[in-house]
């Protein structure tokens, strides 16, 4: 009886054990600057449904094109959540990224935000318009765009606005170089940008609306203006390769593009990618709002633009000495 009783114990005991130990998963997720308040909400918030206990996290955040690399280069990740969609296609190129990663209702998405202005309280100023940035006395801090995602999406902002005004593209690209010559700091990330500005440099930041909401909820002396044309934003995750735990990782993105997480976004300051989550929170329409379709694709702008060796940015900097 005593054998029967043990060999009954240790069979309900290690079947509960295992499963206990399958449950216990810890994520490895990569991802860009500026979202990291924005995920250690959303990651206590994951953690209380049903999906997500017993599941834990480490976190690693920096400059959007940084990250990718670092993950090519062999940094752990789980979830890969950056600025803009080549830093992602970069690891589909790699084998680190299934090509299927974009299909899907959202595309491969899990926030949106605009390129805005952040600029000293008052704008002393007056800068509002692109053509602004550009006047006597300007000067602008932006990330550097061979390593922040975010300064990117603020070149093809500023070039898209310049198409929008009635520019021709090969005006549009003198005005790129033109407004270059107003920029005094270009630090590694968008994070280190807005920190940048916040202790004194520049005169306006070209940024993410989630960050000048960020600056504004702590207290920052800033306001931000929203030019009237300006790029939607749209901000890509996905699940590697190589990731052990396939399944917790897609219920975690699965969780992002609940209501309940979309409104933790909402709330940090992102526009959310599904509607009705937004309710008293002001996200401005504008009246020339485009997308990167707009200013080509992200496949030809990568080329033309932030080929490191014979892209517009490299010239340009290269010529401003930078």
């Amino acid at each position: 009886m005593r054998r029967i009783s043990l060999a009954l114990l240790v069979a309900l005991v290690f079947p509960a054990l295992a499963a206990g130990a399958a449950r216990d998963t810890k994520l490895a997720l990569v991802a860009y600057s500026t979202p990291k308040e924005a995920y250690g909400q959303l990651i206590s918030a994951f953690q209380k449904t049903p999906a997500g206990q017993g599941v834990s996290f480490s976190q690693s955040y920096g400059a959007s094109g940084e990250q990718s690399r670092a993950v090519a280069a062999g940094l752990s990740a789980d979830l890969v959540a950056f600025s803009l969609a080549p830093d992602i296609t970069s690891l589909v190129q790699k084998h680190l990224v299934a090509q299927s990663w974009n299909k899907g209702s959202y595309h491969g998405m899990v926030t949106r935000s605009v390129v805005v202005f952040v600029v000293r309280d008052g704008n002393p100023k007056k800068i509002r318009t692109w053509s602004d940035l550009v006047k006597p006395g300007v000067q602008i801090v932006t990330p550097n765009p061979f390593t922040s995602g975010g300064a990117r999406w603020n070149v093809m902002a500023a070039y898209g606005g310049a198409l929008r005004s009635g520019k021709t593209p090969k005006q549009a690209q003198t005005y790129l170089a033109q407004m270059w010559k107003h920029v005094v700091a270009q630090p590694a990330s968008a994070r280190e940008g807005l920190q940048t500005f916040l202790a004194g440099r520049g005169d306006v930041f070209l940024a993410y609306e989630n960050e000048a909401i960020f600056a504004q909820k702590h207290g920052q002396p800033v306001q931000f203006v929203i030019p009237k044309a300006t790029i939607l934003i749209e901000n890509p995750i996905a699940v590697t390769s190589t990731s052990q735990h396939k399944q917790q990782a897609q219920a975690f993105i699965n969780f992002l593009r609940t209501k309940p997480a979309q409104r933790i976004f909402a709330e940090n300051g992102y526009r959310p990618v599904i509607k009705g989550v937004a309710q008293g929170l002001n996200f401005p329409v504008r009246p020339q709002l485009f997308t990167i379709k707009y200013v080509g694709g992200w496949a030809a702008v990568e080329q033309r633009f932030f080929d490191p060796r014979t892209g517009i940015m490299a010239k340009i900097i290269g010529s401003s000495g930078g």
